[in-house]
């Protein structure tokens, strides 16, 4: 992948420890926005006991450069504790939760039954008419099942966007 002027590009997953206070989420957002900077998923939740401190996962793309300025812009933030670049700081597990929804009857409930089976979605509400399948994987995983949905009645897809740490003793917070 390459921009227009022909400099590689590639994707980065970024954790963010950030205080959790209101307006954080929306100076992170800004910092993207604000310069151009595309976001392809975003999540925040707390993540200590006191509810202090919340982790921000941003998955974004651009030039060895752009990623660069993107952490370098979100360190000096005020409320930023930690910026970690997970994709090149060594082996991480990325995970996103869908919730997909199929219409359909016959056999197109068979099948659907069956490719929910094949990978590993579990049905959480079913009715006559319709499935929704909860499914937690990697995006690829997610897109190939919506794919291979559409044509039996793929009606709603819910994500979540990634979550990611890293594996092993490696932690972002501590």
């Amino acid at each position: 992948m390459s921009d227009k002027t022909g400099t590689a590009m590639r994707a980065a997953t970024i954790a963010v420890l950030v205080e959790n206070e209101a307006g954080v989420l929306a100076r992170v957002i800004g910092l993207f926005s604000g310069r151009g900077y595309n976001i392809d998923s975003l999540t925040v939740a707390p993540v200590d006991a006191e509810g202090r401190l919340s982790r921000i996962t941003v998955v974004t793309s651009g030039t060895e450069m752009v990623i660069e300025q993107i952490k370098a812009q979100l360190d000096r933030l005020v409320p930023v504790h930690k910026v970690s670049d997970l994709t090149l700081e060594g082996p991480h597990l990325v995970r996103e939760l869908a919730l997909i929804k199929v219409v359909g009857t016959g056999d197109h409930r068979v099948e659907a039954l069956r490719l929910a089976d094949a990978f590993r979605a579990r049905v959480v509400d079913a009715t006559t008419e319709s499935f929704v399948f909860e499914m937690t994987g990697n995006a690829e995983k997610i897109d190939a099942f919506c794919a291979l949905m559409r044509p039996i009645g793929l009606k709603e897809i819910s994500r979540t966007g990634a979550v990611a740490i890293a594996r092993g003793t490696h932690a972002l917070m501590g």
